[in-house]
């Protein structure tokens, strides 16, 4: 039964990833179908990995700054499901702790786009704190930079924002 649901897990986060591909690609209205139609399926109730890595890009598919909030604000409360859900040693505990940084990233960047900088240095501040608490490798395998990558663009967002 356990492997069961461990395969289970793997296709939909093969599915996620072929879905990244499309959006990677520039096909962001596919991505965008084959992501709504995952998100359907997995329901509200489905998986917390698996709903805070699809909220997350179901956020860069968005035309609407609101709409993409909107999505990452899931992705942030599935992420803090998960790490109440599992021991801090976890290795999907540890998969969030990893793109917690980035989460408040695209925060801090949505709220910039939709005029609110009090919002956006917030989530600004948290990104570099849970930057700050990232290895120099980022997060393990497949992640090599994942780490020093967050961090670039946190600098840059800042610089933006001294300039505003």
């Amino acid at each position: 039964m356990v492997e069961q649901q461990e395969a289970s897990e793997d296709a939909v986060m093969t599915r996620i990833g072929q879905a990244v591909m499309l959006l990677h690609g520039g096909d962001r209205e596919e991505a965008r179908n084959r992501f709504g139609l995952l998100w359907s399926e997995l329901g509200a109730d489905g998986y917390a990995l698996h709903r805070c890595t699809l909220a997350h890009y179901l956020a860069d598919t968005q035309d609407d700054p609101g709409d993409e909030l909107a999505w990452d604000l899931r992705a942030l409360t599935a992420a803090e499901a998960l790490r109440g859900e599992r021991p801090a040693d976890h290795p999907d505990a540890l998969a969030v702790r990893a793109f917690t940084p980035a989460l408040h990233l695209n925060l801090a960047a949505d709220y910039l786009k939709l005029q609110r900088p009090d919002a956006a240095r917030i989530h600004l501040r948290q990104a570099r704190d849970a930057a700050d608490a990232l290895d120099d490798g980022g997060g393990g395998a497949g992640h090599e930079g994942h780490g020093e990558g967050v961090r670039a663009a946190i600098e840059q967002l800042e610089l933006r924002m001294r300039r505003m």
